[in-house]
């Protein structure tokens, strides 16, 4: 029987889901989703520039 804070959810900027045991969740894992954030944080960071270009037109 797993306890409470046993399992991880991983949700990806694709809507992917997946649900790991806290066990299998390892640095590999760890990395892709640093990886999957900063691809998020440059889109939004591109998005804000865009709105700021258009706001100055």
């Amino acid at each position: 029987e797993e306890e409470e804070g046993d399992l991880v959810e991983i949700v990806t900027t694709t809507g992917d889901r997946d649900v790991v045991d806290s066990g299998h969740f390892t640095s590999e894992s760890a990395q892709i989703l640093i990886g999957e954030i900063m691809g998020c944080n440059r889109d939004l960071e591109n998005i804000q520039k865009n709105i700021n270009d258009v706001k100055k037109k």
